[in-house]
C-alpha cells in the first residue's frame, strides 16, 4: 500500500499585504493568509513553494515533523 501522506508545513503570515504589488496579495490569499499572524498547515507541495518563495518576506516557514 503506497504511502500517500505528504508532509506538512506551517505558514504564518507576519506582514502586512496593505501596499504590496496586487500578484503579492492575491498570492498571501491563495496561501489562506489575509491577516497578519493567521497560521495555515498547507501540503509541501512545489507549487506551495513557489507561493512561498513569493511572499517570503511576509511569511514565516516552520517544517513539519
Amino acid at each position: 500500500m503506497p504511502d500517500t501522506a505528504q508532509k506538512k508545513i506551517r505558514v504564518t503570515q507576519v506582514g502586512s499585504g496593505n501596499g504590496r504589488k496586487p500578484g503579492q496579495q492575491a498570492t498571501l490569499i491563495g496561501l489562506g493568509l489575509n491577516k497578519i499572524n493567521r497560521t495555515r498547515e498547507l501540503e509541501d507541495t512545489p507549487s506551495v513553494r513557489g507561493m512561498i518563495r513569493k511572499v517570503s518576506h511576509l511569511v514565516r516557514v516552520e517544517e513539519q515533523g
